[in-house]
């Protein structure tokens, strides 16, 4: 992937700097493999935002992506690489030999005409699924399940992948993306090489106009609201927040403060926290 810089014809192409879209072969999605997608704008069943800053945005629909990879054995080609409105990475389309069509996460080096195959002793080849036991040392991998045939859940963002540290008894130790090392059963499927579209941290919107497109509502600073509104808010002027320390919307301790359960079933897999 390229980003595209431009010139400051306007002040909203001033600092943009967009995808180049320069890996994508088809235009339009597979009809077959689309579905309509309602967004929820932030809001819960009662229709009360819970998640603020969220609404409008273009209408998108969404791709059915394979994160099981559960067509063993089966081989597939690739037809064409595509744009996915609601993820930062591409997808790949695969053609199978038994003539199903099927979106994937498109790793990097992977192009059109290439065969990617899923199942247990498969080739270690890029786009291939197989089982972490069956991976060498050192390999980067992606789309990584946590829970055996419940399909991938982590490592699934533009550029990421993992790393395989150790094999010791049932587990694999896995280095994530934020550094965290991590335990995984030896049986959960993970997809060989790093995921496309690398340069997506680098996309700059350059005016609010496009970050509204997105589905992004604006962000107003707790210190410029009234008290009634945020504990930082009121004052006269540009007032300090006039608490021990910052605080949430909601009175909760906020910038720095850590958000995950004391007791968690999964820390126990977990040997070194994310840094």
């Amino acid at each position: 992937m390229s980003i595209r810089l431009y010139k400051s014809y306007t002040p909203g192409t001033r600092n943009r700097a967009l995808s180049a879209f320069t890996e994508i072969t088809k235009a339009k999605p597979e009809k077959s493999l689309i579905r309509k997608n309602h967004r929820n704008k932030g809001r819960n069943n009662r229709g009360v935002i819970t998640i603020r800053h969220r609404g409008g945005g273009h209408k998108r629909r969404y791709r059915l992506v394979d994160f099981r990879r559960n067509k063993h054995t089966i081989t597939g080609v690739v037809a064409s690489i595509e744009y996915d409105p609601n993820r930062n990475a591409r997808i790949a389309l695969l053609h199978y030999s038994d003539g199903e069509k099927r979106y994937i996460l498109h790793p990097n080096n992977l192009n059109v005409g290439d065969t990617v195959c899923s199942g247990t002793g498969v080739g270690l080849q890029i786009g291939n699924a197989l089982p972490l036991e069956e991976i060498p040392l050192g390999a980067s991998v992606h789309n990584i399940e946590l829970i055996p045939n419940r399909g991938g859940q982590i490592v699934r963002a533009a550029g990421t992948s993992a790393k395989i540290l150790a094999k010791e008894g049932d587990y694999i130790t896995l280095r994530l993306p934020s550094k965290e090392i991590r335990l995984i059963r030896k049986e959960c499927f993970a997809t060989i090489g790093e995921i496309s579209n690398n340069d997506a941290f680098l996309v700059q919107s350059g005016k609010a106009g496009r970050t509204r497109w997105l589905g992004k509502r604006p962000t107003v600073r707790g210190s410029v609201m009234n008290p009634c509104d945020h504990p930082h808010g009121g004052g006269e002027g540009r007032a300090p927040i006039g608490r021990t320390r910052p605080l949430t919307p909601w009175g909760k301790p906020a910038l720095g403060m850590k958000t995950r359960k004391t007791k968690k079933a999964s820390d126990a897999y977990i040997l070194r926290r994310r840094s």
